[in-house]
């Protein structure tokens, strides 16, 4: 059974940083595209960065441009998102997606993790 597992999460101040970690297993996920979403309650998920196989396409979300840094070992099948320069509107949860093809819409990804949550305070 394909499974996404999240972790890194916390709470961290203000200007703090974070590197969430996202470990597939139950499948392979050989030629898939990873994605970083999040989710404030009460408010839809949004994409925060998407990168291909290959690593040769990076997608982000303005909001993060510059401070968030999405990548890929795929050796380990584990997708990671390097948090910097964090804000108070960054507290969401955190989840980490798979698909087959590349995209920063939502509805577009197969496999979902369960989140991880990030706080960050003022």
């Amino acid at each position: 059974q394909a499974q996404l597992v999240e972790s890194g999460g916390g709470l961290v101040q203000a200007g703090g940083s974070l590197r969430l970690s996202c470990a597939a297993s139950g499948r392979t996920f050989s030629y898939y595209a990873m994605g970083w979403f999040r989710q404030v309650p009460g408010k839809e998920r949004e994409a925060v960065a998407a990168i291909s196989w290959s690593k040769d396409t990076i997608y982000y979300a303005d909001s993060v441009k510059g401070r968030f840094t999405i990548s890929r070992d795929n050796a380990k099948n584990t997708v990671y998102l390097q948090m910097n320069s964090l804000k108070p509107e960054d507290t969401a949860v955190y989840y980490c997606a798979a698909d087959p093809r590349l995209s920063m819409v939502v509805a577009g990804w197969d496999y979902w993790g369960k989140g991880t949550l990030v706080t960050v305070s003022s």
